[in-house]
């Protein structure tokens, strides 16, 4: 074999067992690489009480209650179903009933949501694209008309 040849061969090993960890690191990660899951999405599924995933949606109205000291509860909701959610701490100052969340924790076995950490929408325009996306599927998305200019003004 010549040089040149040689060096083809290794290149072209190198590239195959690449191929191969990234096939075997997606493979793996499958279920791990949504960012979050919907209410919906959660009873369909059967997720093991203790397994740490986000879950998305909208806060239901009127579903907030403080419990004592920094505890509350609430329910996340896309519609069709709701989520029951527990957190304990501050919540972000943009968190409030009707709005996109994103809540990250674990799935008690009596079907609660036990949050660690909530995630609130950052502006009154914005919402997590796969929470609209699923929004707009079910026909309760409307906030495309919101961010359409006005005729013959300005947004």
């Amino acid at each position: 074999m010549t040089r040149k040849q040689r060096r083809g061969v290794l290149i072209g090993t190198c590239l195959a067992v690449l191929a191969v960890a990234v096939g075997l690191i997606l493979f793996a990660m499958r279920d791990s690489i949504v960012f979050f899951y919907s209410p919906s999405e959660v009873a369909a599924m059967t997720i093991a009480p203790g397994t740490r995933f986000r879950l998305g949606g909208l806060v239901e109205t009127g579903s907030v209650v403080q419990d004592e000291g920094t505890a509350i509860r609430f329910v996340i909701t896309d519609r069709a179903k709701t989520l029951p959610v527990t957190y304990t701490g501050l919540l972000p100052d943009l968190f409030r009933e009707g709005q996109g969340v994103v809540a990250e924790g674990t799935l008690a076995p009596d079907g609660v949501f036990h949050a660690d950490n909530v995630l609130a929408k950052h502006d009154e325009n914005y919402m997590p694209p796969e929470v609209a996306k699923k929004l707009k599927a079910q026909g309760v998305w409307r906030g495309d008309e919101a961010a359409k200019p006005e005729p013959g003004g300005v947004n």
